[in-house]
C-alpha cells in the first residue's frame, strides 16, 4: 500500500483513477452505533434530519436525507488498482465479521463499497481479489464500481 501525499485539489483530480468508500446508510441509522461497532472514526457521519458536515469540511446548506456512517481509502492510498482501497478499508474495518450482516438488519441499515474507477482511456479493467469480495460479501455489504466515463 501506498500512502497519499498531500496534493491541491487539481492534482488529485487529475490523478486519481481509484479510490474506494465503505459506508453503512439507513433512515434510522445512529452513526454513533458504528463508530463504536467499528471502533473507529468516520470520514462522515450523517443524522437524517440534521446538517452535518461535508467532505470540504462545511456544514451542509441541508439536513440529511438519510443516516450514513463512512470511510473512505481515498486520502490515505494512492494506488491505481482498487485492491490496495479496498484492502484498506477491510482491515481498517476488521472484515470479515460474522455478526455484521444480523447487525445491519436489525438496525434497517445498509452497507456498500463504493469504488470509483477511472478509465478516460478506455483501457482499464476494474478487478477485485476474490478473497477481499469475499470478507465484504461475507459481512453483509456489496461492492458498487462507478466507471468513469460510463461504458455505452
Amino acid at each position: 500500500m501506498t500512502l497519499r501525499h498531500n496534493a491541491s485539489p487539481n492534482q488529485e483530480r487529475a490523478q486519481r483513477l481509484a479510490y474506494a468508500s465503505a459506508t453503512v446508510y439507513g433512515d434510522h441509522l445512529d452513526p454513533t452505533v458504528w463508530t463504536t461497532y467499528f471502533g473507529i472514526e468516520p470520514d462522515i457521519s450523517v443524522v437524517k434530519g440534521e446538517r452535518f458536515k461535508t467532505p470540504s469540511g462545511r456544514m451542509s446548506t441541508y439536513p440529511g436525507r438519510t443516516g450514513v456512517w463512512g470511510c473512505t481509502s481515498k486520502a490515505a492510498i494512492t494506488e491505481d488498482n482498487l485492491d490496495p482501497h479496498l484492502k484498506y478499508l477491510t482491515l481498517r474495518l476488521r472484515l470479515p465479521r460474522p455478526d455484521l450482516p444480523a447487525l445491519l438488519v436489525n438496525c434497517g441499515a445498509t452497507m456498500r463499497f463504493f469504488c470509483y474507477w477511472s478509465n478516460y482511456t478506455g483501457d482499464r479493467v476494474p478487478v477485485i481479489d476474490p478473497t477481499l469480495r469475499d470478507a465484504i460479501e461475507s459481512s453483509g455489504a456489496t461492492i458498487e464500481i462507478d466507471e468513469y466515463p460510463p461504458r455505452q
